[in-house]
């Protein structure tokens, strides 16, 4: 009887391991879910360091929250791979402005803005445009609705 109750809670755990490793992954934006690529493969360092989005290569990728990131050189990956926070997309990559209205929009990543040394993305011209008309109190808003809606999976929003 103790070995079926030991297995049952082992099965329960499992379950709960698989459906918590399905909300962690929505959490960043995926733009190739068989690769786990983020943002559609650019460097997020690029963004900071160039002013614009680079591709990144096979060659240099790290993985950071279940999410694969390219770079465009080895000395972008290694700047990702010492401060992640610093270089990351806020809301995991999804549409600021949708994460402002309780969504979560797949980006663009020329759609893009640094505000205090944060990467910003959108997806669209239309919310790129409504961001750019009001940054601090679109990602106030966006900060706020993240903490509700980070663990949920995009299309129950």
């Amino acid at each position: 009887m103790t070995i079926f109750r030991t297995a049952g809670a082992a099965a329960v755990l499992a379950v709960a391991f698989v459906a918590n490793s399905a909300f962690a992954a929505d959490e960043v934006f995926i733009s190739d879910a068989a690769k786990s690529i983020a943002i559609n493969g650019y460097d997020p360092v690029s963004y900071h360091t160039d002013g614009k989005p680079v591709q990144g290569v096979a060659e240099w990728k790290y993985e950071h929250e279940g999410a694969v990131y390219k770079f465009s050189s080895e000395a972008n990956k290694n700047a990702f791979k010492a401060d992640p926070a610093k270089f990351a997309p806020a809301f995991g990559g999804w549409c600021t402005v949708g994460a402002s209205k309780g969504k979560k929009i797949a980006t663009q990543p020329e759609l893009f803005a640094i505000v205090d040394g944060t990467l910003y993305l959108n997806s669209s011209d239309g919310a790129h445009n409504l961001f750019k008309k009001d940054k601090p109190g679109t990602i106030n808003t966006a900060e706020v609705n993240w903490s509700e809606i980070e663990s949920t999976p995009a299309q129950d929003l």
